[in-house]
């Protein structure tokens, strides 16, 4: 029997949670996203041109680690880096300004699930770990189908619930296993309330994209990386 989904709240917006986030150990997974998207991105250009990103859209920033890693292996790009979670926020702010990526990064508090961005407004739409936050995922996809430009890319990672407890509590042992309690218990949490990969299959589907577009790529993760058709 599959492990049922049990939702997390959908907004991480304490101090102690941000506080948490920002220090446990993301590196490995930042570098590994960006890699992972650089060559996509690279995989899906036109052949014999070098890709340019342009304006990239980070959902969920968190604390703009993802951002600050792009801007640091990819030097031409902008992103508009947006998460709900004020105290996020702040600690975003002390990041980007520490890394002087103030005029390449910008932040703003806006609601994944209603954005008032333009249609087609960004080159590439990008997310680490939403949509396990979302109690509807549809919206939230939705959007970011919609502010992606024609020929655009979409390129979303998060959590995979697991088959069963045994497994979801041997991840948590294996990833978090040197970490506080509380961060054992975010992680936790965080895999309870993710999608399963056939669930995140049937949800891209929806939109018009083939469900092989959305792949495992790690004992915990599913990757979608797609381009928008126009």
């Amino acid at each position: 029997m599959t492990l049922e989904r049990i939702l997390e709240p959908e907004v991480m917006d304490s101090e102690q949670e941000a506080k948490e986030y920002n220090e446990m150990d993301h590196s490995e997974v930042n570098r590994r996203f960006v890699e992972d998207l650089l060559a996509f991105a690279s995989s899906v250009a036109a052949p014999e041109t070098e890709f340019e990103l342009g304006d990239v859209l980070d959902m969920g920033t968190g604390t703009a680690l993802i951002p600050i890693e792009l801007c640091k292996q990819h030097s031409d790009c902008r992103v508009m880096a947006i998460d709900m979670a004020v105290s996020m926020l702040d600690l975003a702010r002390y990041n980007v300004e520490a890394q002087g990526m103030r005029e390449r990064i910008t932040l703003a508090q806006v609601d994944a699930k209603q954005m008032g961005y333009d249609n087609g407004a960004f080159d590439v739409v990008i997310s680490n770990s939403i949509i396990h936050h979302i109690p509807e995922p549809y919206g939230c996809v939705k959007e970011m189908v919609r502010v992606a430009d024609d020929g655009g890319i979409v390129f979303v990672r998060d959590l995979m619930r697991p088959e069963d407890l045994d497994t979801l509590e041997g991840l948590v042992q294996t990833y978090a296993g040197e970490e506080t309690e509380y961060s054992q218990k975010l992680f936790r949490d965080s895999l309870h309330a993710a999608l399963s990969l056939d669930e995140i299959r049937l949800l891209v589907s929806d939109f018009g994209f083939d469900a092989d577009t959305v792949a495992a790529t790690s004992d915990r993760h599913w990757t979608w990386a797609a381009l928008k058709n126009s």
